[in-house]
């Protein structure tokens, strides 16, 4: 509201001299802490918004699904973890990401906070819990991040969501898009599993890692893995390593794009041949657990990649970070 000078009773301004100066000083030191009130409920406001809130819905299938969400807008990241993980392997992003989206980590079925009521472990199953998600938040659009198993479920939402997803990122997961395992291999793969699971796992966490990764990230990310319940992780690996993405991105006609390690190969040809459209960035010394290893260089490659299909949100927000 415009400060006004004052008026003596025939409507006429007071002078511009000590009685308007004296009179300007009152008005103004009445609205000053109507301003500093206002301003201060809009940071809140703001600092409430982007505070990370867990929250809970049920699956088509019984399951309770646990998620976090934070940061406000339409523009929706979701973050789908890996293989025995859960949603805090997200808590890098989710902090650093919460400031310009609308960010949610899911724990999917059987995994973190999350409760099962199931006995099937197909990527299919998965979708269902990160839709339900997306369906209660009513999210649109949404870019899906999948880690590792997690790329698997996201193509899997894509294709069963298409009018709200925008396009799926794999954090390294799509090597090679068009490749299938044997039966033979997936059931050679799982046999160390079967017969000792904590101890195959753990040691197959550690090959994960490069040499010279953090010991104790090490340590703890196999301990995580390892306690995993053999119920569900034996099946659910069994199932993504069968899994036909070839055929399901002949439906799932979205673009995909890659965040790897350079210690493993992808097979950029073939990718781009079988999905819509493919690229792919690269953290070099790192290992398969790229956002813990490096948060700051992946959230940095995440933002460009999340640019390539929101550029004009992308460009507002460099500007009010300047």
């Amino acid at each position: 509201m415009p400060v006004q000078w004052m008026s003596d009773e025939s409507g006429r301004p007071l002078r511009r001299g000590l009685a308007g100066a004296l009179a300007l000083c009152v008005v103004t030191a009445l609205l000053l802490p109507v301003g500093w009130a206002c301003q201060k409920q809009v940071a809140d406001h703001d600092s409430q918004a982007a505070r990370p809130i867990v929250d809970s819905v049920l699956a088509a299938d019984g399951s309770m699904i646990y998620y976090v969400a934070a940061g406000t807008g339409d523009s929706a990241l979701v973050f789908v973890h890996c293989w025995s993980c859960d949603r805090g392997y997200w808590d890098g992003q989710v902090d650093a990401l919460a400031s310009d989206y609308r960010v949610v980590a899911i724990d999917l079925a059987g995994h973190g906070q999350s409760r099962a009521a199931r006995d099937s472990w197909l990527m299919s199953d998965y979708a269902g819990d990160v839709e339900a998600v997306i369906r209660k938040l009513d999210l649109q659009p949404v870019v899906l991040v999948g880690h590792s198993m997690g790329g698997a479920v996201v193509i899997e939402v894509a294709r069963r969501m298409p009018d709200r997803v925008t396009a799926v990122i794999g954090v390294d997961v799509y090597q090679d898009l068009s490749y299938q395992m044997s039966e033979e291999e997936v059931e050679g793969f799982l046999a160390g599993l079967v017969q000792d699971y904590e101890g195959a796992t753990k040691a197959f966490v550690r090959s994960l890692f490069l040499p010279d990764a953090d010991s104790a990230l090490v340590a703890r990310v196999a301990a995580d893995m390892a306690a995993a319940p053999p119920a569900i992780a034996v099946p659910s690996l069994r199932h993504v390593l069968r899994y036909d993405a070839a055929t399901v991105l002949q439906e799932m006609r979205k673009p995909v794009r890659g965040i790897h390690s350079d210690a493993y190969p992808t097979n950029v040809e073939a990718n781009q041949a079988t999905a819509e459209s493919f690229a792919v960035r690269y953290m070099p010394g790192r290992g398969h657990f790229l956002q813990l290893e490096d948060p700051v260089t992946f959230n940095r490659l995440l933002r460009e990649t999340i640019d390539e299909f929101w550029p004009a949100r992308a460009g507002s927000e460099a500007a009010g970070r300047e």
